[in-house]
């Protein structure tokens, strides 16, 4: 069985080298994706199936609290929390300018915790689980884990995303985080159903697409493969 400290180890020395290993997925549970106009839509279904598979590795783990980067990852760390049954903190960070949909140079912090609060007092000198919706870039990520161990000293982090973009990655984790994917994706622009009304969805026609670009793929592909691979 692979563990999650091997699994943290094999990420990120694929990172260094400039490139992603691609996780074997459970053909039960691996669901590929084709891009509709460009973009991949993932349902609620698809968020949550992905979320608590991350569960068994997670509670392995132990965190004592959950730290949201928002807004993306606020839903799936809702989720987590149903089935951890620890509590969540919010934190916002912004790289992406909604207004332009491109990155900006630095990441921008708007809100963090308060160290003082009843569930911000479960940070320092404990174990947390930092969530997010996807892995583009890592700076972001990199961004809100150095700033928790400078700020907050927690024992240990751990990072959980729901999905991993296979590319090179700009940011990097500091030494001993914890790394977990839910799933590997192709690095296509995710549209995700917390978000149908910025693309100019009802929730109803953002899962009609979800569902189209899951029938295309699953065309395309002759119904997924299962391989572990390399990618540049």
């Amino acid at each position: 069985m692979t563990t999650t400290s091997s699994i943290t180890t094999a990420t990120e020395a694929a990172s260094a080298e400039g490139r992603v290993l691609h996780a074997k997925q459970d053909p039960a549970y691996k669901a590929t994706k084709a891009p509709v106009e460009g973009k991949v839509y993932f349902s609620y279904a698809d968020i949550h199936d992905t979320v608590s598979k991350m569960v068994p590795q997670i509670l392995e783990f132990n965190p004592s609290v959950i730290i949201a980067i928002g807004g993306g990852g606020f839903i799936p760390a809702r989720m987590l929390r149903t089935e951890l049954q620890i509590p969540i903190l919010a934190v916002s960070l912004e790289l992406y300018d909604d207004s332009t949909n491109t990155a900006r140079s630095t990441v921008k912090k708007i809100q963090w915790f308060d160290e003082h609060s009843e569930v911000g007092s479960k940070v320092r000198d404990r174990k947390v689980l930092i969530v997010d919706e996807v892995d583009d870039s890592r700076t972001t990520l990199q961004y809100c884990v150095e700033e928790v161990l400078q700020t907050n000293a927690p024992s240990e982090v751990a990072v959980a995303v729901v999905h991993n973009k296979l590319k090179p990655k700009k940011g990097r984790l500091p030494e001993g985080v914890v790394y977990m994917a839910g799933a590997n994706v192709a690095d296509h622009w995710n549209c995700y159903p917390w978000d149908a009304a910025a693309y100019g969805n009802t929730i109803f026609e953002h899962e009609a697409l979800a569902a189209k670009c899951t029938t295309t793929a699953e065309i395309e592909d002759g119904g997924g493969s299962n391989n572990e691979n390399t990618t540049p």
